[in-house]
């Protein structure tokens, strides 16, 4: 159990410093305005997760589980940063700019796992 702990706390300080890194160098590079940084996080973590769980089960292998899906890849997709992301918008008065980034977050990141699941399923069938 502590093993296992220790692997969900490593996972997540890498996964929450990556997303750092990603909203920073997205922001350097479009500026502040739209919360791409977290969009893209959002996406790229799901369809990661998708990859990962068709990996995982096809190796029946779920010991790397906690490490990569619960601790990394929940440390770098977070529903509090889209959540903050969309009330700040809110608040700004970009009421529709924030309609957009929910439709656009919850889309996106739900058509990412499913492609993340049929492109590795694709990859890894016999």
């Amino acid at each position: 159990m502590v093993g296992t702990l220790l692997s969900v706390a490593l996972g997540g300080a890498i996964g929450a410093s990556a997303r750092y890194l990603v909203n920073v160098g997205v922001m350097r590079f479009v500026g502040p305005g739209f919360p791409y940084g977290t969009i893209i996080a959002n996406v790229v973590g799901s369809f990661l997760m998708g990859l990962i769980v068709v990996v995982l089960a096809h190796r029946g292998n779920q010991a790397l589980a906690p490490f990569l899906m619960t601790g990394l890849l929940g440390g770098f997709t977070t529903f509090s940063a889209f959540s903050l992301d969309t009330l700040t918008l809110f608040e700004r008065g970009e009421v529709g700019l924030a309609g957009l980034y929910v439709g656009a977050s919850v889309t996106l990141s739900l058509a990412a796992i499913a492609v993340g699941v049929l492109v590795t399923r694709a990859v890894m069938a016999p």
